[in-house]
């Protein structure tokens, strides 16, 4: 497939703000691709050379795109970066570019679309010294055979800025109809995606073996499982109530949830975070744990890694485990602050698959394969059919310094990659505040004003996930509760990813003073959620005819920024957003 015609659907694709069309528009570009060009075109669109726990980035910074765009072109990278200062955005300063290049189209070549994904992998990969002359060569050349709109995604995908508006869920969608002619086919697709977490591998199985091949997905090690999510509810009894009066009940750790993959025969082990990154350098004493303590041949379990004082039994915050999360210096930080993981769910052990096992039999076989006081050990449980009992060990966690609890149905599988009733969690409540914080993702924001009018930055534009819709729907307004440091960062982590106008995955009446590319998660603290017509979290019309949905009442920034371990589609559904007002109503009824 040429990439010019590729080039010309994600045109296409750009200028649509309806998800169904935009399913449409996909499934006719996945229609010409061959076998062995999908995987490479999935990758393309979402704007990776390869799945996140791959780690392949290509990572060119614009300085550098900039002097390739004025070699190809013959303007000087003055012209080039001016063209980008005024358009914001530099795919558009490369297509603008390429309308008046100075230069003969001296390459004739018509890139293939595998040819320019190779040649991307080539930029990725290339390092030393040396390499910075060969990215610029081998993006010039490509530009210098690009027309102008392959040149704005050319440009755009190698910053990393491809500006689709697409979610993997639109993806799976599209590939289900090519497939079949409808979605029928998206659950199971999905299920082949929670088990490899690898969308291109996905397509490529679909089109090569069809329905049957993606039937016969299994879990396999160092391939990452995407994790299972947790509902919650507000108190003991309704927890029992939803788990047929028993349920497993763990301690919910303020740490870094991660995902380990051990093979002791290659003495191979891998570490995965919620985002499904590799990140098995942050704890290089749970590496070695992995491969002397546990009594398996090779497994995968579900944890979370957090700085424990054995002596004190303290935990540490969070802040102190993130700051694993660094290039350099991390044997100097284990030694200084040494972590633990405490394994909670067993998903494969020596060969087997686990997930499909009920958790108690899951729970019996991790008790059995981890030591009791080693750096890998068990997550604490209380298995209970009393609301008092639950209630109790759930204000013993608070009073430990963590975050609450996670009930678990002792008889469901473990659920990748979904929010389900078989976890659920409860956490510390605060006196005229909603009973838990939420994570939303930042659609939009706004410059400052009055007194932060020497600011750039005033407060952003906030939205909840729809899981059905597969949208990201407005429903708060947030300006307070960020620092100058984290007002400075915000802007500038978001300038990035500016957008002209409203993203095809975002739902909102309000307008911001910028749109932006959904990228982003922040987690934040109101007073409670009340309905309003300004919003579209939970749109809908009410007897009267007029429409109202649901928003954050004094809202305020309570992390450090920006939410480096959570995708956007981990963020609190819309769903979550309208549980949360019925238990909040309720709650308030029960207070009279």
């Amino acid at each position: 497939m040429l990439f010019k015609d590729v080039a010309e659907y994600y045109g296409k694709l750009e200028g649509i703000s309806s998800r169904l069309e935009m399913i449409d528009v996909l499934t006719e570009m996945l229609s010409k691709v061959k076998k062995n060009e999908i995987r490479k075109l999935i990758y393309f669109t979402q704007g990776v050379l390869a799945p996140p726990f791959e780690g392949v980035e290509i990572g060119i910074a614009e300085k550098l795109v900039s002097e390739a765009i004025a070699r190809a072109s013959g303007h000087t990278k003055e012209e080039v970066f001016a063209a980008y200062k005024k358009a914001g955005d530099m795919g558009t300063a490369a297509e603008q570019i390429a309308e008046k290049s100075k230069l003969r189209r001296m390459n004739s070549h018509k890139y293939e679309l595998v040819e320019v994904f190779d040649t991307m992998h080539k930029i990725a990969l290339s390092s030393g010294s040396g390499s910075q002359d060969t990215k610029i060569r081998l993006m010039s050349e490509l530009l210098a055979a690009s027309n102008p709109i392959e040149a704005r995604y050319v440009a755009r995908f190698a910053i990393g800025t491809l500006r689709l508006g697409l979610g993997d869920a639109t993806i799976l969608e599209a590939l289900s109809k090519t497939a079949t002619g409808d979605r029928k086919l998206k659950s199971e697709l999905e299920n082949a995606y929670n088990l490899c977490s690898d969308l291109g591998e996905v397509g490529e199985v679909l089109f090569t073996d069809g329905v049957k091949g993606i039937e016969h997905f299994k879990v396999t090690l160092f391939k990452p499982i995407r994790p299972a999510l947790a509902e919650r509810l507000p108190t003991a009894e309704e927890i029992l109530e939803k788990m047929h009066g028993r349920a497993a009940v763990e301690t919910k750790y303020d740490g870094f949830r991660v995902q380990v993959h051990v093979d002791k025969k290659s003495r191979h082990v891998e570490i995965f975070s919620r985002r499904l990154e590799k990140v098995t350098h942050m704890f290089p004493e749970i590496v070695k744990a992995a491969l002397e303590e546990l009594d398996v041949k090779s497994a995968i379990f579900d944890g979370e890694a957090l700085a424990y004082n054995d002596v004190t039994e303290e935990y540490y915050p969070f802040q102190e485990t993130i700051q694993r999360k660094r290039k350099h210096g991390i044997e100097e930080k284990s030694a200084e602050l040494p972590l633990h993981v405490f394994a909670f769910d067993l998903m494969l052990l020596d060969g087997e698959d686990y997930m499909t096992k009920p958790y108690e039999q899951r729970r019996k076989k991790l008790e059995q394969i981890v030591k009791k006081d080693g750096i890998v050990r068990l997550s604490d449980l209380l298995i209970t059919t009393k609301p008092k009992e639950l209630e109790k060990y759930f204000e013993t966690a608070i009073t430990s310094g963590l975050e609450g609890i996670v009930a678990k149905d002792l008889t469901s599988t473990y659920v990748a990659g979904a929010r389900k009733f078989a976890w659920i969690k409860m956490k510390r409540s605060y006196k005229g505040e909603l009973s838990d914080t939420v994570d939303l993702v930042i659609i939009g924001y706004y410059l400052g004003r009055g007194q932060r009018a020497e600011f750039k930055f005033g407060g952003l534009l906030c939205a909840s996930y729809n899981q059905k819709t597969d949208m990201f729907e407005s429903v708060s307004r947030l300006g307070t509760g960020f620092s100058e440091k984290q007002m400075t960062e915000l802007q500038k982590a978001l300038d990035k990813t500016k957008t002209k106008s409203k993203p095809a995955r975002v739902a909102s009446m309000m307008e911001p003073d910028f749109w932006v590319t959904p990228k982003y998660v922040v987690t934040i603290r109101a007073d409670e959620i009340t309905r309003s017509p300004m919003h579209m979290c939970g749109l809908e019309k009410l007897p009267d005819g007029t429409e109202v949905g649901y928003a954050l009442r004094f809202p305020r920034l309570v992390s450090d920024g920006i939410r480096s371990d959570k995708s956007v589609e981990e963020a609190t559904t819309t769903k979550e957003i309208i549980e949360m007002f019925r238990q909040q109503k309720k709650t308030k009824l029960e207070e009279r």
